[in-house]
């Protein structure tokens, strides 16, 4: 499930003042730089509003139909001033666009500065600043102030805004499934079903022996199953598993992809044990594993909140993401710790194939034999950025930052899947964490973008942030 980059509808502001003559070619301009950096783009026929831009609230209005006209068919507006740009054209065209807008000004140049060439769009990017914010209208503006857009300047600020309207368009109305009910065991998951929906995301809850009833009903010899089987053996290695539990994991497998599809899920929690263990004698690590690395956000233990986060990470990465504990020290190092779980763990972020082995901890509870499915291995040296977020009084809360795994080692009997993470300030964070009442878990992603999470968060999606 993997997501393509964004399209944009382009507007060109324009004030009579200013040189027109530079906005036909910010037309051919904007539009070739998009193309080169492999995003799609819309814009209205030039022949519509005086030199192809909007100055008055008249050619605002023909603006706004032409966004409305088109409307699904692109996810952010580039507001472009080639030259000061009107304001109350802008409102009258943007107001309901329903997008994040991105606001991009050209730089003067200093052999241009006389009144025929100067475009002054410094000055109008604050002019629409103002009027935006006046009318609420939530806007990007990125430093610095002015750029052209064939810089590499641009380049990086229209892939942060690229994630952005991603993150944007997926949060504002996503499904996530929560599988088995909370028991008393799960408490430090616990989540409020009414908050999340004020945003625009839906739970659906199914019980665990729905679930079961379905896994006992398939046939191992079908053709779905068959088709999991293959898939499972090609992505890690099982050499060490039963045939028994090993049918036990493809035909949960089958299960979860059918529930995914028929509730047309975009994240899930499943509560992982012990009922499982007990009744089919494995654990689903590496399911969610595999699912995960498809993309798909799966979180374990029933933390819906992280699968959300998850869902918020891979809409800005583009990439598998997981969920792990904040789980050990690493030696005396304040600033290192080691995240970990059981295999939950795409591929992508390991070093290499996994195996899957009996686990551990459930065979110490249970008896040897009934927790096959962890998956275990190493996370690979990457920078990150973390998530996590919590429901509390209504309202739906996030903490987020950056770091990177190291690849440094990890004593050899340590079971489950790793990694060595090296985050700046970490026991100052962990306490706040503590302190907010976030859970131990933590959503992870390769990549560095809390900056586009931060603004799609606070900017357009109105989440609360704790700041760690």
């Amino acid at each position: 499930m993997q997501v393509g980059k964004s399209t944009f509808a382009l507007y060109f502001g324009n004030r009579g003042f200013f040189p027109e003559s530079l906005i036909a070619e910010a037309r051919t301009e904007l539009t070739d730089v998009l193309n080169k950096l492999g995003y799609n783009s819309i814009m209205m026929d030039a022949e519509l509003t005086r030199y192809g831009a909007v100055e008055s609230p008249q050619e605002g209005k023909l603006y706004a139909k032409f966004l409305e006209e088109n409307k699904g068919k692109f996810d952010g507006v580039i507001l472009c001033l080639p030259n000061f740009g009107d304001e109350t054209g802008a409102i009258s065209a943007l107001e309901e666009a329903g997008v994040p807008i991105f606001i991009l000004a050209y730089p003067d140049e200093l052999d241009k500065m006389g009144f025929k060439q100067r475009r002054d769009a410094f000055c109008g990017k604050f002019s629409i600043m103002d009027v935006f914010y006046q009318y609420q209208l939530p806007y990007t503006a990125i430093a610095p102030h002015t750029v052209h857009p064939k810089s590499k300047t641009f380049e990086e600020q229209i892939n942060t805004f690229d994630m952005v309207c991603r993150i944007v368009k997926g949060m504002r109305k996503m499904t996530v499934g929560a599988i088995g009910a909370r028991t008393t065991a799960f408490k430090t998951v616990r989540y409020d079903e009414l908050a999340l929906q004020k945003y625009g995301i839906t739970t659906e809850v199914l019980d665990m022996s729905e679930v079961f009833r379905r896994v006992r009903k398939l046939d191992i010899n079908s053709e779905k199953a068959k088709a999991k089987a293959e898939t499972l053996k090609n992505y890690t290695n099982f050499k060490n598993v039963p045939e028994k539990s090993f049918d036990n994991l493809v035909r949960f497998g089958v299960v979860l992809d059918d529930i995914i599809e028929e509730y047309e899920l975009d994240a899930l929690a499943l509560r992982c044990w012990l009922e499982m263990e007990i009744e089919f004698g494995v654990a689903p690590c590496v399911l969610l594993s595999e699912i995960n690395d498809r993309g798909f956000p799966a979180a374990c233990e029933l933390d819906i909140c992280n699968a959300v986060s998850m869902h918020a990470l891979q809409l800005a990465t583009g990439k598998p993401t997981t969920c792990l504990d904040w789980n050990n020290n690493y030696g005396d190092d304040p600033d290192k710790c080691i995240l970990f779980h059981c295999g939950p763990v795409p591929q992508t972020l390991m070093e290499a194939k996994g195996e899957v082995i009996d686990h551990p901890m459930f065979a110490k509870a249970l008896g040897a034999g009934c927790g096959y499915g962890c998956n275990v291995g190493r996370i690979a040296a990457n920078p990150i950025t973390f998530a996590s977020s919590k429901t509390q009084d209504g309202k739906l809360f996030f903490y987020f930052g950056e770091g990177e795994f190291t690849g440094e080692p990890i004593q050899e009997g340590f079971f489950g899947c790793g990694g060595v993470a090296k985050i700046d300030n970490l026991q100052e964070k962990l306490n706040k964490i503590g302190y907010t009442g976030y859970r131990h878990h933590v959503s992870v992603a390769p990549g560095n973008v809390a900056a586009a999470l931060r603004e799609a968060f606070t900017r357009y999606l109105g989440y609360e942030i704790t700041e760690i």
